[in-house]
């Protein structure tokens, strides 16, 4: 899949990920670089969902690092096992082992246990692995400093063993809601790349990808109204994963076509704060929806939908 970008896009699309040539050119780039790539973007535009097709394609396990304020080392990298330790000193008194040789493989590999940063580095398998590190952002910077060494040398010092190499350099996906503004020095030991919302036709094609059973009139007006929401000045503006959440919605509901009630009442499925709602409601619904269909039914057809993307994409 990494002969060439076009092929990338093609693995992608079997994963049911679509993806435009600037991302396209960002993992063929990881790939042949063996660099890291830094993911930013609004939350629900599939960031995440890069890691996941990542491994899925290349066969690697994905090994996810959930970030979080006040994440240290201990819960990214490893700990020991106190409580195994403690039985084997409690077992080796037991044996009447020589005092001097009571707990003298304590701090062996043995009872270490290995959190995603070390799973990652010490991973064995056939296929390199995918690490993804979720929502960097939200970390200190102090455990940011602490990703400088891991991501330059992909190798972890551990002070009662040693130094630990990787043997398959893991693929690293790093993400981020641009929270806050992550240190320069992280971001240069990686290729950056910015995920936009979708198209209109980018996100008709995801919307068909993922809900293979959607009416195709259906999924057209949704995916027009999802670009009328974006209009709006939202809080936080709904990004794909509403979009497929809100036809899986319609879908459940038997729904074939938007209508005002059943919008109004659906709005949870694309606004998670109330005042985002509120102000939602307060739209003129009757006139978004109506635009929506006038723009679904001036729309081409699937075929020069998908030939304009591709051209406008890449």
């Amino acid at each position: 899949m990494f002969e060439s970008i076009e092929k990338v896009q093609d693995a992608c699309a079997r994963g049911e990920y679509i993806t435009d040539r600037a991302l396209a050119t960002t993992i063929y780039l990881a790939h042949n670089l063996n660099k890291p790539i830094f993911l930013e973007g609004e939350p629900g535009v599939g960031k995440t969902e890069v890691a996941k097709v990542l491994a899925n394609i290349t066969g690697g396990k994905l090994i996810r690092l959930q970030c979080y304020e006040g994440l240290d080392t201990n819960s990214a990298l490893y700990e020991w096992n106190y409580t195994k330790q403690i039985l084997q000193l409690r077992i080796d008194e037991a044996q009447g082992v020589d005092k001097d040789q009571i707990g003298a493989n304590l701090f062996s590999e043995t009872f270490l246990l290995k959190r995603p940063l070390l799973e990652a580095i010490q991973s064995d398998g056939g296929a390199p692995p995918v690490l993804l590190i979720d929502e960097v952002d939200r970390s200190d910077s102090e455990f940011e400093a602490f990703l400088l060494e891991i991501l330059s040398d992909f190798q972890i010092t551990i002070p009662e063993i040693g130094t630990i190499r990787a043997k398959h350099i893991p693929y690293v996906v790093l993400t981020s809601n641009r929270t806050r503004e992550v240190h320069e020095a992280l971001k240069r030991r990686c290729l950056y790349q910015w995920i936009d919302y979708p198209s209109l036709q980018k996100e008709l094609s995801i919307v068909k990808t993922k809900l293979p059973h959607i009416n195709n009139h259906l999924a057209r007006q949704l995916c027009n109204m999802m670009q009328i929401w974006r209009e709006g000045d939202y809080y936080k503006k709904p990004g794909v994963a509403e979009t497929l959440d809100w036809g899986l919605a319609l879908i459940a509901l038997g729904k074939d076509a938007l209508d005002p009630d059943i919008v109004d009442e659906t709005l949870g499925c694309l606004f998670k704060y109330q005042d985002d709602v509120q102000r939602a409601q307060g739209a003129d619904l009757h006139e978004f929806i109506a635009r929506a269909k006038r723009l679904s039914d001036s729309s081409p057809d699937e075929e020069s939908e998908k030939a304009d993307w591709v051209y406008s994409d890449g």
